[in-house]
Formats: C-alpha cells, sequence, structure tokens
C-alpha cells in the first residue's frame, strides 16, 4: 500500500530549510510519498495524509496559539508527528522546570513578577518561547540584563535568565539525534547567539560530527523518557563547569537534525516514519 505524507514547513524566503529535499528522498526510498507542504496553507487537505510530519514551522513564534490550534485539527483527521501535546509543551522552554533530568540553571521571571535576579558573571536572556536566537541576548552588564528581561515581561512574555557557560565555547554544544526513539547521530555544535537564524549546513561550519560520551546518552535517555512517542528529537547538551552534563533544549518541534552529516542519517528518520505509519 503506498503511504503519503506531508513534510510540513512553512514560508522560508531565505531558502534555511536544506534538508527537505534529502528528507523527502528518503523517504521515498522507504517507499513513502513525501509532499512539502506550508503548515498554514488554507488549501491543504491534511486528512488526505496518512501521517503529517512538522519539520520547519519556523514562523510559528509570533503565532504559537493559532499554530497549535492547527496542530489538534490536523491530529484530529490523521497521524500528526511529533503529536500536538508534545508541541504544545515544547514550544514554550517553561517546560525545563518540569523536568526530572538535569538542565542548565534557570531563573524565570514571569509576566506580573517583579523582575529581579541574582547576579552572574555573564548572562543569557531570552523569552520562553523562541526560536533561532530570536530576542535572546548574552551580556556581563546586569543592567542591560535587566532591561532586556524587562522588556520581556512587560510585552506579556517569560522571560528566561541562565548564565553563560565558558564550556559552550571550550566543548561546544552537543546535539543528539533521535529517530523513533533510537540514537541516530551527534555533532558538536558552535556557540551562536545571533539574532538571526541561520541553516548550520556544513559548509558554513557550525557543526562537525562526533561521537558522544557515556554520560551524555544516559541523560537524552533519561530527558527522552519524559516525552514518549516522537518520531524525531534533538536533545542539546553542554558541560557545567563540574563537567556533569546539562540539557539546554530539547527540540521536539522545528529542530535542524544535521541529515547531511552523518551517514544513513536520513535513512534512519524515514525508517522511523515508515515504523510510525
Amino acid at each position: 500500500m503506498a503511504i503519503s505524507a506531508a513534510y510540513v514547513t512553512s514560508a522560508d524566503p531565505e531558502g534555511f530549510d536544506d534538508e527537505k529535499e534529502i528528507a523527502v528522498a528518503a523517504w521515498a526510498e522507504a517507499g513513502i510519498t513525501g509532499h512539502i507542504v506550508r503548515w498554514d496553507d488554507p488549501e491543504a487537505d491534511w486528512a488526505a495524509f496518512d501521517a503529517v510530519v512538522v519539520r520547519t514551522p519556523w514562523d510559528y513564534v509570533t503565532r504559537r496559539a493559532e499554530f497549535l490550534s492547527w496542530a489538534r485539527r490536523v491530529e484530529s483527521v490523521t497521524r500528526l508527528l511529533n503529536p500536538a501535546a508534545v508541541l504544545e509543551r515544547n514550544t514554550d522552554k517553561t517546560y525545563l522546570r518540569d523536568l526530572r533530568a538535569p538542565s542548565i540553571p534557570t531563573f524565570w521571571v514571569a509576566p506580573g513578577e517583579a523582575v529581579d535576579f541574582p547576579s552572574l558573571d555573564e548572562y543569557v536572556v531570552k523569552p520562553s518561547v523562541s526560536a533561532g536566537a530570536r530576542d535572546t541576548i548574552r551580556t556581563a552588564d546586569r543592567d542591560k540584563a535587566l532591561t532586556h528581561a524587562s522588556r520581556l515581561v512587560a510585552e506579556g512574555r517569560t522571560a528566561m535568565i541562565q548564565p553563560y557557560l565558558d564550556m559552550v565555547e571550550a566543548e561546544g554544544e552537543t546535539s543528539l539525534l533521535y529517530f523513533g526513539g533510537r540514537f541516530s547521530h551527534a555533532v558538536r555544535r558552535n556557540p551562536m547567539l545571533a539574532g538571526t537564524a541561520v541553516a548550520p549546513d556544513a559548509e558554513n561550519g557550525l557543526a562537525t560530527l562526533r561521537t558522544p560520551d557515556a554520560d551524555q546518552i544516559a541523560l537524552a535517555e533519561r530527558v527522552l523518557a519524559e516525552f514518549p512517542g516522537t518520531l524525531y528529537a534533538r536533545v542539546d547538551l553542554v558541560r557545567l563547569p563540574d563537567g556533569s552534563p546539562v540539557l539546554i533544549e530539547l527540540e521536539l518541534t522545528e529542530p535542524y537534525l544535521f541529515l547531511r552529516y552523518a551517514p544513513g542519517a536520513a535513512a534512519n528518520l524515514a525508517r522511523a516514519l515508515a515504523e510510525a505509519v
């Protein structure tokens, strides 16, 4: 029986999504016909697909309520991957507060709360709903950190204040990729705190293939155990000064998957999709 799946994206005028052709080609090898469709396409018939795979809806940040409503509608007529409940939880980084697994120390300021937080050597301040380092700053100036956090809170957003870890520059972030709950590959991601998204492709050197350590794999799988039923997951880790790994972010909505970095990565995703449908 022929299987049809939607690769869900968004308007991408900059051409950042350089993985869609790779993914759809691998799906074809697995017997799945892929169709690249914008999540907000009013003409899309989502019920016509055996599966709808959310991949690069990068404009959801300013339209989160609309995006989540769309996800629930789609899930009512076909299989949505990742599921709507996962998308709802994952698109607000306050999920970090609820994890049993260790994550980077974070101070939270919600709308209506006083903007105050401990003094740090260097601050990373960002909203809890964001992607591609949007509205994220890194500064050693406490006044600048306070001003940015205050602006976010005044806009009705929850501010996250975290210490900037030197290990991000010394070792980089380690991103572990899982498809269908199975480890596929891992990369070392170089630090990037710009205000705009950049596709982390091989040419611009923002990542290199790496073999994760045993403690990193153990932590990644501990984190993923709290989010069952995902087709794809990217677990971003960094080490604290004492050497212990902690979660920076769990990407379950629109992560770059580094499919070109590891032989068989796209095939691993296709196999997981075939098993899911």
